[in-house]
């Protein structure tokens, strides 16, 4: 199969749209990858980039076709620039720069914005290519919900603008079964729609790796480790409140290896509440070393704001922290903490519940080694059952192979 993917965000940025790219290619498909520059999510071209940009054009066998636009920057008005100008790059530039190509499919990964969508639509229409949209992040509600937008009137324009990308889609896949209703109502009550969530990347592989060197050993401590994203939607203000409730419990340590645009906020908090001898902040790692630093951990936290649209999403980490086989501490609602409870894979609180973030952590560390391997066997478990990820990507040819029809799906082998 011949597929372009369009995506804002690519490697060197951690995405697994990276993972899904190789492993295609490793299928034997031709992919291509319409992508920006690498500027997440720090708000500025990573210098690596800067000095060689030719160094970036191709991962792991698959062609990267890069544009121009503004890095995110710092600021709501920064952030809107960088999604409408990588939008309007990947359409006056990207088209022009991929003339005379052409492909079975489009697959566009949105993550979040949905303006990436834009794009993808307009190959749709001059590449004659069927076009499906991976929805990992719903709007408007998002940015109702995070306070990017608060105007009515604009969150309804927004509504449009998503109404419009999703009915020139052909094939539209929810990261969570509660999306599936949100995405009918700007696409269509009889829209293509399907559940396909997100799978632990191959590197969280615990047997093959050592604890990273970069955080000190603390078998006398019980580590609280986030990974990934630190922003609005976490709600770092709720897992602060839970680490003051505790800091004077010399066992704890809240460790988190990431950043994002409320990096430095959260820095500037840990000292002025005094958390600095029990909250350390690693900054951002490649996904491959993930592992390495979830050794360290006895138990993974992820979280989300009290917000119903956070309610329907199963964040991205989730997968990654069951595959790790370590006990999960959830601080969310919804679709995310019903698997967690299900599996009896760790513990949950609701979310915003700071209290009770801080007393979950009191009960998973009082209990015994052989009770939280029981917990984190339990997630693993779960993870292989829910969220393989050979069989998903194997499940995503089979849809690409019935979506671009009889002839071209021929050419198709589905690994097995």
């Amino acid at each position: 199969m011949r597929l372009l993917v369009v995506t804002q965000y690519f490697w060197p940025e951690n995405f697994r749209v990276n993972d899904l790219v190789a492993e295609l290619v490793r299928r034997g498909h031709e992919v291509t990858v319409l992508t920006g520059h690498p500027n997440y999510p720090a708000g500025e071209f990573f210098p690596e980039f800067v000095a060689d940009p030719e160094k970036f054009n191709n991962y792991a066998g698959a062609t990267v076709v890069r544009v121009p636009h503004t890095a995110r920057g710092k600021g709501g008005i920064r952030l809107l620039t960088n999604y409408f100008t990588f939008a309007t790059s990947a359409i006056v530039l990207g088209t022009w720069k991929l003339r005379g190509r052409e492909f079975d499919a489009i697959f566009c990964y949105e993550p979040s914005p949905i303006t990436v969508g834009l794009p993808a639509a307009a190959l749709r229409a001059l590449k004659k290519a069927p076009l499906g949209f991976w929805v990992l992040d719903l709007w408007p509600e998002t940015l109702h919900a995070i306070g990017v937008v608060k105007s009515a009137s604009v969150l309804k324009l927004v509504g449009k603008l998503v109404s419009f990308i999703y009915r020139r889609c052909d094939l539209i896949l929810a990261q969570s079964r509660s999306f599936i209703p949100q995405i009918r109502k700007y696409a269509g009550p009889n829209s293509p729609v399907e559940y396909f969530p997100s799978w632990a990347e191959a590197v969280f592989d615990m047997g093959k790796v050592a604890p990273a060197p970069e955080l000190d050993a603390a078998p006398d401590k019980f580590t609280v480790m986030f990974a990934g994203n630190v922003g609005d939607a976490q709600d770092f203000p709720a897992i602060l409140a839970a680490a003051e409730e505790l800091k004077h419990d010399k066992r704890i340590r809240w460790v988190i290896v990431g950043d994002g645009r409320m990096s430095d906020w959260l820095a500037q908090e840990v000292a002025k509440r005094g958390l600095s001898d029990c909250f350390l902040l690693m900054g951002r790692y490649p996904v491959d070393r993930m592992a390495s630093f979830f050794k360290h951990a006895s138990a993974l936290l992820v979280s989300l704001k009290d917000e119903p649209i956070f309610s329907m999403t199963i964040p991205g980490k989730l997968q990654s922290y069951l595959a790790a086989g370590i006990p999960l501490l959830c601080m969310l609602n919804g679709e995310g903490a019903d698997v967690v409870e299900r599996a009896e894979a760790g513990m949950t609180c609701n979310a915003g519940d700071s209290h009770g973030l801080a007393q979950a952590v009191l009960r998973l560390a009082a209990m015994t080694p052989q009770e939280r391997e029981r917990m984190g066997n339990n997630g693993l478990a779960a993870g292989t059952a829910q969220f393989d990820r050979d069989r998903l990507i194997t499940q995503l040819e089979s849809m690409y192979a019935r979506l671009i029809g009889p002839k071209a799906a021929s050419k198709i082998e589905i690994a097995q």
